[in-house]
């Protein structure tokens, strides 16, 4: 039943992104208000929402479960006034899987990607972030898109991103560890800088490319958000082993069957640790 409605959305790329924004909720937004990028309420009036109404990026984790929520919420589905209470507050690795997830119910290749995003604020810092590539047959290369972020005031057409102007994970490690940029550029939400974030974005996005979206307590078993708090430096093996598979992943298409050889050897890199893991 799912499945049917999500066939039934518009087929255009950008009415499908633009659906999917109107009816998610970024927690920081929630937590802004009505100030900064949704000054003009174009999110929502944040003070409709109740105290209580807290983000659902721990519970909410699947594509299942996200969907059955918005349907539950509100039945028309995607819709684009949809009331504020009615939105699911969610962050972008949640709006990457659901676009993935209509695309390819409408027979489009479609794959989650972990990096940074410099273009948010001008600082000279590059956020965590995931977005979308999807495969665009008649031109014959993948498209890389930013769904979350597309209503922000950019340089670029967030629908089809020009390739410097996002960092995948595979490129800032190598170019962190080759001393060619400083690796406190890279940030993620929970305030932490350097070669750590760069880790978890580049574990991301190896599971990501594996199509096994992980969430974001999970971390490697060799370097995990543990290690961090416990400010425990990452091991020089375990560096070199995301060394490789960071050049490999710079290709992700002409290197994929190297990658699934990983996937399917590497404990390293497959078990993970967080939650309860």
């Amino acid at each position: 039943m799912l499945q049917k409605k999500l066939q039934e959305l518009p087929d255009s790329i950008k009415e499908i992104g633009n659906l999917v924004r109107s009816n998610f909720i970024h927690r920081t937004t929630l937590r802004d208000g009505n100030t900064g990028s949704n000054a003009d309420q174009k999110y929502g009036d944040m003070t409709k929402i109740p105290w209580w109404q807290q983000p659902e990026d721990d519970y909410l984790v699947t594509a299942g479960a996200m969907l059955t929520e918005l349907y539950r919420k509100n039945s028309q589905g995607f819709i684009k006034n949809r009331k504020e209470t009615d939105k699911l507050i969610l962050t972008c690795r949640f709006v990457a899987i659901i676009t993935a997830t209509i695309l390819k119910s409408k027979n489009i290749a479609c794959r989650v990607r972990s990096g940074f995003a410099p273009y948010f604020e001008d600082d000279n810092k590059s956020w965590d972030h995931w977005i979308n590539q999807y495969y665009d047959e008649k031109q014959k290369r993948w498209v890389t898109i930013d769904v979350d972020g597309s209503w922000h005031d950019l340089a670029f057409d967030p629908y089809d991103i020009p390739e410097d102007k996002f960092d995948f994970s595979a490129k800032a490690w190598l170019d962190a560890r080759a001393g060619k940029i400083d690796p406190k550029r890279f940030q993620n939400a929970g305030g932490f800088e350097g070669f750590y974030p760069i880790a978890w974005g580049l574990l991301y996005d190896f599971h990501c490319l594996m199509n096994r979206e992980i969430i974001y307590l999970h971390g490697s078993n060799q370097a995990s958000p543990q290690d961090y708090f416990a400010q425990k430096p990452i091991a020089k093996k375990y560096s070199e082993q995301l060394d490789q598979l960071a050049k490999l992943m710079l290709n992700p298409d002409k290197n994929f069957q190297k990658i699934k050889q990983i996937w399917e050897t590497s404990k390293e890199f497959r078990l993970l640790r967080g939650g309860l893991l």
